[in-house]
């Protein structure tokens, strides 16, 4: 009978099972960094969208028409919870969806998925607005209700029959010129606005399209939210003013015979 010996193994043996025992752990450390990596992601992914859909949500200003408030190119944030519990103001400036007619037929070129799918990702963030062109941002002159007229003998547009001054945010052709180039005489039904651009010369806002179906008001389904923060660039980076001292005195039904209004002066 023999007898089988036993013994610590070869050193080379115990060499190559310590590699193997380093490469391991170095092949799991690196895959629940990895894991850890993805789930960051995913969750900031998922809260970001989230801020988008409920919360806030990114818009880049594609044309002068808010000037000089807003500029070509800044990017807005806007607050979506106000069309959710919340209630709009005369002068909150709004973005909202063209409500019919209002943007002219626009084609969108074939940029490939991988550049579509960038744009999307970033949009979840806010670095990124790729439905900017369908909207148009603009302030709230009118509220449901409300009778807005223009304009009295000193060029100022009346609201309910008093005369709002314009002054502190309108960008007029002249220092004489009326705040605006077209009269009017609306009263804004329900679930509905009338806004005005602040360069008011340039905005082809509800005065312009009168001829359409919704005959220039917003409806208020139509509303994305109320911008209320320039995040670019950074040397315009603030919070936006909406005046709403120009329409303090403004009642909230028209007067029985609101005329012509008071000067406002």
């Amino acid at each position: 009978m023999t007898t089988e010996k036993t013994g610590t193994p070869p050193s080379g043996a115990s060499d190559d099972a310590e590699a193997v025992d380093r490469r391991g752990g170095r092949a799991r450390g690196w895959l629940t960094f990895l894991r850890d990596v993805v789930i960051i992601v995913l969750v900031a992914l998922l809260v970001s969208f989230l801020v988008k859909t409920f919360l806030v949500r990114s818009f880049y200003i594609p044309s002068g028409s808010m000037e000089d408030t807003l500029e070509v190119d800044d990017r807005i944030l806007v607050d979506e919870i106000t069309p959710r519990f919340g209630e709009y103001a005369r002068g909150d400036i709004v973005v909202f969806q063209d409500p019919g007619g209002w943007l002219p037929p626009s084609e969108q070129p074939d940029r490939g998925m991988l550049v579509d799918m960038g744009e999307w990702l970033l949009s979840l963030i806010g670095l990124a607005a790729p439905d900017s062109d369908d909207h148009l941002v603009k302030r709230i002159i009118g509220l449901p209700g409300d009778e807005v007229v223009c304009c009295n003998d000193v060029g100022q547009i009346t609201v309910n029959g008093v005369a709002i001054d314009e002054a502190v945010y309108l960008k007029l052709p002249t220092p004489v010129s009326p705040a605006s180039g077209e009269e009017f005489d609306v009263v804004v039904p329900d679930d509905s606005l009338w806004v005005l651009g602040d360069n008011r010369y340039r905005s082809k806002d509800s005065r312009f399209n009168q001829d359409q179906p919704g005959e220039g008001f917003v409806p208020m389904e139509n509303l994305v939210g109320r911008a209320f923060l320039i995040t670019w660039p950074f040397d315009r980076f603030g919070t936006l003013d909406f005046h709403h001292e120009v329409f303090a005195g403004v009642p909230d039904e028209p007067a029985a015979d609101s005329g012509e209004g008071e000067t406002g002066e």
